[in-house]
Protein backbone atom coordinates (compact mmCIF):
# COMPACT_ATOMS: atom_id res chain seq x y z
CA UNK A 1 0.00 0.00 0.00
CA UNK A 2 1.27 3.40 -0.97
CA UNK A 3 -0.02 5.87 1.64
CA UNK A 4 0.92 8.89 -0.48
CA UNK A 5 -1.02 7.48 -3.43
CA UNK A 6 -4.04 6.72 -1.24
CA UNK A 7 -3.86 10.21 0.26
CA UNK A 8 -3.79 11.76 -3.20
CA UNK A 9 -6.90 9.76 -4.18
CA UNK A 10 -8.68 10.77 -0.95
CA UNK A 11 -7.95 14.44 -1.66
CA UNK A 12 -9.13 14.05 -5.26
CA UNK A 13 -12.37 12.39 -4.15
CA UNK A 14 -13.01 15.10 -1.53
CA UNK A 15 -12.42 17.85 -4.08
CA UNK A 16 -14.78 16.17 -6.56
CA UNK A 17 -17.53 16.36 -3.92
CA UNK A 18 -16.64 20.02 -3.30
CA UNK A 19 -15.96 19.45 0.39
CA UNK A 20 -13.45 21.08 2.69
CA UNK A 21 -11.36 19.02 5.08
CA UNK A 22 -13.46 20.36 7.94
CA UNK A 23 -16.70 19.24 6.30
CA UNK A 24 -15.32 15.78 5.60
CA UNK A 25 -14.00 15.54 9.16
CA UNK A 26 -17.51 16.22 10.48
CA UNK A 27 -18.99 13.51 8.26
CA UNK A 28 -16.59 10.85 9.59
CA UNK A 29 -16.38 12.21 13.17
CA UNK A 30 -12.65 12.92 13.07
CA UNK A 31 -10.62 16.12 13.29
CA UNK A 32 -9.73 18.13 10.19
CA UNK A 33 -6.10 17.55 11.15
CA UNK A 34 -6.70 13.80 10.82
CA UNK A 35 -8.15 14.32 7.32
CA UNK A 36 -5.07 16.38 6.44
CA UNK A 37 -2.80 13.57 7.63
CA UNK A 38 -4.72 11.07 5.49
CA UNK A 39 -4.44 13.25 2.41
CA UNK A 40 -0.73 13.93 2.93
CA UNK A 41 -0.08 10.21 3.28
CA UNK A 42 1.25 10.60 6.83
CA UNK A 43 -1.46 8.44 8.34
CA UNK A 44 -4.11 5.96 7.22
CA UNK A 45 -7.74 5.82 8.29
CA UNK A 46 -8.80 2.83 10.38
CA UNK A 47 -10.25 0.00 8.32
CA UNK A 48 -13.81 0.67 9.45
CA UNK A 49 -13.46 4.32 8.40
CA UNK A 50 -11.94 3.25 5.07
CA UNK A 51 -15.07 1.20 4.42
CA UNK A 52 -17.26 4.18 5.30
CA UNK A 53 -15.17 6.37 2.98
CA UNK A 54 -15.52 3.89 0.12
CA UNK A 55 -19.29 3.83 0.62
CA UNK A 56 -19.49 7.61 0.85
CA UNK A 57 -17.51 8.18 -2.35
CA UNK A 58 -19.14 5.16 -4.05
CA UNK A 59 -15.75 3.64 -4.80
CA UNK A 60 -14.83 0.08 -3.93
CA UNK A 61 -12.40 -0.69 -1.15
CA UNK A 62 -9.83 -2.31 -3.44
CA UNK A 63 -9.60 0.86 -5.52
CA UNK A 64 -9.24 2.94 -2.37
CA UNK A 65 -6.47 0.72 -0.97
CA UNK A 66 -4.69 0.73 -4.35
CA UNK A 67 -4.96 4.51 -4.49
CA UNK A 68 -6.43 4.48 -8.00
CA UNK A 69 -9.74 3.95 -9.71
CA UNK A 70 -10.33 0.78 -11.69
CA UNK A 71 -13.23 -0.36 -13.77
CA UNK A 72 -13.67 -3.74 -12.03
CA UNK A 73 -16.11 -3.93 -9.14
CA UNK A 74 -15.17 -5.45 -5.79
CA UNK A 75 -16.54 -8.85 -5.03
CA UNK A 76 -19.36 -8.45 -2.48
CA UNK A 77 -18.20 -11.58 -0.65
CA UNK A 78 -14.77 -10.05 -0.14
CA UNK A 79 -16.32 -6.85 1.15
CA UNK A 80 -18.51 -8.86 3.55
CA UNK A 81 -15.45 -10.76 4.77
CA UNK A 82 -13.56 -7.54 5.37
CA UNK A 83 -16.52 -6.09 7.28
CA UNK A 84 -16.68 -9.21 9.46
CA UNK A 85 -12.94 -8.95 10.13
CA UNK A 86 -13.35 -5.31 11.14
CA UNK A 87 -16.25 -6.17 13.46
CA UNK A 88 -14.22 -8.96 15.05
CA UNK A 89 -11.19 -6.73 15.52
CA UNK A 90 -13.30 -3.96 17.02
CA UNK A 91 -15.06 -6.33 19.44
CA UNK A 92 -11.76 -7.87 20.56
CA UNK A 93 -10.27 -4.42 21.08
CA UNK A 94 -13.32 -3.40 23.10
CA UNK A 95 -13.05 -6.49 25.33
CA UNK A 96 -9.34 -5.85 25.86
CA UNK A 97 -9.94 -2.19 26.69
CA UNK A 98 -12.59 -3.10 29.25
CA UNK A 99 -10.22 -5.54 30.98
CA UNK A 100 -7.46 -2.96 31.21
CA UNK A 101 -9.96 -0.36 32.44
CA UNK A 102 -11.15 -2.63 35.27
CA UNK A 103 -7.59 -3.51 36.30
CA UNK A 104 -6.66 0.16 36.53
CA UNK A 105 -9.95 1.16 38.17
CA UNK A 106 -9.55 -1.51 40.86
CA UNK A 107 -5.99 -0.32 41.47
CA UNK A 108 -7.21 3.26 41.83
CA UNK A 109 -9.97 2.28 44.30
CA UNK A 110 -7.50 0.26 46.39
CA UNK A 111 -5.07 3.18 46.39
CA UNK A 112 -7.83 5.57 47.54
CA UNK A 113 -8.81 3.16 50.34
CA UNK A 114 -5.18 2.90 51.42
CA UNK A 115 -4.83 6.69 51.47
CA UNK A 116 -8.03 7.13 53.48
CA UNK A 117 -6.82 4.67 56.11
CA UNK A 118 -3.29 6.14 56.15
CA UNK A 119 -4.46 9.72 56.63
CA UNK A 120 -7.03 9.12 59.36
CA UNK A 121 -6.88 7.80 62.89
CA UNK A 122 -7.64 4.32 61.51
CA UNK A 123 -3.93 3.84 60.85
CA UNK A 124 -3.34 3.51 64.62
CA UNK A 125 -5.20 0.19 64.57
CA UNK A 126 -2.73 -2.59 63.62
CA UNK A 127 -5.31 -4.49 61.57
CA UNK A 128 -6.34 -1.37 59.62
CA UNK A 129 -2.70 -0.45 59.11
CA UNK A 130 -2.05 -3.92 57.67
CA UNK A 131 -5.13 -3.58 55.41
CA UNK A 132 -3.86 -0.19 54.24
CA UNK A 133 -0.42 -1.62 53.43
CA UNK A 134 -1.98 -4.58 51.63
CA UNK A 135 -4.29 -2.29 49.60
CA UNK A 136 -1.33 -0.07 48.68
CA UNK A 137 0.72 -3.05 47.53
CA UNK A 138 -2.18 -4.52 45.57
CA UNK A 139 -2.93 -1.16 43.91
CA UNK A 140 0.71 -0.79 42.88
CA UNK A 141 0.63 -4.33 41.49
CA UNK A 142 -2.52 -3.60 39.49
CA UNK A 143 -1.05 -0.42 38.01
CA UNK A 144 2.11 -2.31 37.05
CA UNK A 145 -0.04 -5.05 35.48
CA UNK A 146 -1.97 -2.39 33.55
CA UNK A 147 1.27 -0.88 32.28
CA UNK A 148 2.69 -4.27 31.28
CA UNK A 149 -0.54 -5.37 29.57
CA UNK A 150 -0.71 -2.17 27.50
CA UNK A 151 2.96 -2.22 26.54
CA UNK A 152 4.69 -4.28 23.87
CA UNK A 153 5.59 -6.77 26.58
CA UNK A 154 1.90 -7.45 27.10
CA UNK A 155 1.60 -8.39 23.43
CA UNK A 156 4.56 -10.75 23.77
CA UNK A 157 3.02 -12.33 26.88
CA UNK A 158 -0.30 -12.88 25.07
CA UNK A 159 1.50 -14.42 22.08
CA UNK A 160 3.47 -16.72 24.40
CA UNK A 161 0.26 -17.73 26.15
CA UNK A 162 -1.37 -18.56 22.80
CA UNK A 163 1.63 -20.72 21.81
CA UNK A 164 1.37 -22.59 25.11
CA UNK A 165 -2.34 -23.21 24.59
CA UNK A 166 -1.67 -24.54 21.08
CA UNK A 167 0.96 -26.96 22.44
CA UNK A 168 -1.54 -28.57 24.80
Amino acid sequence: MDQKKIGKLLKELRNEKGLTQEQLAEIFNVSNRTVSRWENGNNMPDLDILIQISDYYEINLRELLDGERKSEKMNKELETTVLKAVDYTNSETEKYTKRVFWILMTGAVLWICSQIISHTSLVENNVMSAISDFAMGLSCGMVICGIVVTSRFGKRIREFKQRLVKMK
